[in-house]
């Protein structure tokens, strides 16, 4: 398998990062493990979670995905064999109320540690920025865990170009680790805010990009195209309402004039987009069982020609 680095880190991975997100939630616990078994043995090894994974389940108190994680990995013994990527500062930690400050960085960490059942980090997350607390502060927290060995290589989620920027100026001027890898909304239909500024900013600075939201909510899978197709999911009233409109039904056209050409799928066609892009390190991808993970998968051995880009881009220009 291919594998990329995550920009001037030693972390290299394969071209899809599986989410997270689901474990504990829509993919129980033993569902989780053989989608990780399968995942690893297909020749993957990015995975991404975060602490506060997944608090907006009722009856949940975040950090599930990161325990079944962590069981995981003690069950099967193969944390040598995972990029391992999760994200602090969302999720309150004894009383604090989450943000990117030394305190809270330093107790959210360790939570996360023993929770995952790992001594460190492969690739921790800012996950989203923190405009009161100073940026110095929040990479020297950083860097102290850095230097203890817990964490390996630094990550933003979430930034504008503007504090991505500013964030590596204080890196530069301090002596600082800088944030080598971006994890933004991107995908076939949500393009404009990462085009705009964000690519061009990691691009000259060589910064890993991992887009989350890839097939856009289920969206760029063909799931969902009709009004009726709501009902499919509990999330699909709010995927209908943003993408279900001409330009999001001109971009399942596409979809489906490339998928057809090439013998694919809308969403292997969606995802090998984002991962023919120059900028991109990795899309993140999810799944709920070993079936559909291996059908998502098949993207990463999905080449699409000059024509394919041309018509996917043609119809989802913004």
């Amino acid at each position: 398998m291919e594998k990329r680095r995550l920009g001037n880190s030693d972390l290299m991975i394969a071209p899809l990062m599986f989410g997270g997100n689901v474990f504990g939630w829509t993919a129980d616990e033993k569902a989780s493990f053989e989608i990780l078994d399968a995942f690893v043995d297909a020749g993957f090894n990015a995975v991404d979670t975060a602490d506060v994974y997944s608090l907006w389940v009722p009856g949940h108190q975040g950090g599930e995905s990161e325990t079944v994680l962590g069981k995981w990995f003690a069950a099967r013994g193969r944390r040598d064999q995972v990029v391992l990527a999760t994200k602090v500062g969302m999720l309150s930690v004894d009383g604090d109320k989450g943000g990117l400050s030394k305190a809270h960085i330093e107790k959210a960490v360790e939570a996360s540690l023993k929770r995952l059942q790992t001594d460190y980090i492969d690739l921790y997350f800012a996950h989203r920025d923190d405009e009161a607390t100073p940026l110095e502060e929040t990479l020297e927290a950083f860097a102290a865990l850095k230097r203890a060995g817990k964490v390996r290589a630094l990550g933003a989620s979430n930034y504008t170009a503007a504090r991505l920027k500013e964030a590596l100026a204080v890196s530069k001027k301090h002596g600082l680790p800088r944030y080598e890898v971006l994890q933004p909304l991107y995908n076939l239909y949500d393009r404009a805010d990462f085009e705009d500024d964000l690519e061009a900013a990691c691009t000259k600075n060589e910064i890993g990009v991992v887009p989350y939201y890839a097939l856009a909510s289920g969206f760029l899978s063909g799931k969902y195209r009709s009004g009726g197709d709501a009902k499919k999911s509990p999330r699909g009233q709010m995927v209908v309402q943003k993408y279900l409109n001409d330009r999001g039904r001109k971009i399942l056209a596409a979809l489906d004039s490339v998928a057809v050409r090439l013998k694919a799928t809308p969403a292997q066609v969606a995802l090998a987009w984002l991962v023919a892009k120059p900028a991109v390190t990795a899309p993140i991808v999810s799944a709920t069982s070993v079936a559909q993970l291996n059908d998502i998968l098949a993207a990463a051995r999905l080449s699409l020609d000059a024509d394919a880009m041309a018509e996917l881009d043609a119809a989802s220009a913004n």
